[in-house]
């Protein structure tokens, strides 16, 4: 353990942050949504739903009138709506159940994470419906860009201070060094005088 440098313990720290952000799925709540007006005629109360390609279709129970804003916690048992195993965008929608034929479509748009400032995304649709969604990975993802600046900045400054010790290190041997050779020069000069003496006597 006494090998690991500061530098190498920083690479790994960053690699480790990307692989694990890799893998972990960005899930998608719906914060709130409002509808201003409904498909189905024969139905007194509508059956609206969410539903991203591949995935299971997510009912809205709580969503039954229109111009009205539901507001959500996150914690209802239907959520997560979505989510986001990578970087790339879904096709998703929302639709009212049909009973007679093809369920209705409200609106159908490319899903994306890094639609999500600050971890939110408003989806409008004129005289259809407008809702809010959270992701707050799909934010956390945003910012792991700063984090990895900070990191490889990090990364410089100690490589940076590590060359200045090696060469203050360096410079400070070479002193010693001169110091070294003028004190045996001296020396060399001072037994001289000794024999000369030595040589009058």
């Amino acid at each position: 353990m006494r090998n690991i440098t500061p530098s190498l313990l920083l690479v790994f720290c960053i690699i480790l942050g990307l692989v694990s952000g890799m893998f972990s799925s960005k899930s998608v709540i719906l914060s709130s949504i409002e509808i201003f007006k409904t498909h189905e005629w024969l139905s007194p109360q509508p059956v609206i739903y969410f539903h991203c390609q591949g995935e299971n279709k997510i009912i809205l129970p709580d969503v039954k009138e229109k111009n009205f804003v539901y507001k959500f916690k996150g914690i209802e048992s239907w959520q997560p709506i979505a989510g986001f195993p990578d970087k790339k965008c879904k096709r998703c929608g929302l639709y009212e159940l049909d009973r007679l034929k093809s369920d209705d479509v409200f609106d159908e748009w490319e899903l994306c994470p890094d639609e999500f400032l600050e971890g939110n995304y408003v989806h409008y649709k004129q005289k259809e419906f407008n809702a809010t969604f959270a992701c707050t990975e799909c934010m956390t993802r945003v910012d792991k860009k700063s984090h990895l600046a900070v990191a490889v900045l990090l990364g410089a400054l100690t490589s940076l201070m590590a060359a200045s010790a090696a060469f203050g290190i360096y410079k400070y041997w070479q002193k010693r060094k001169r110091e070294q050779n003028q004190a045996r020069f001296l020396k060399l000069f001072d037994e001289g005088d000794d024999i000369d003496n030595e040589l009058d006597l």
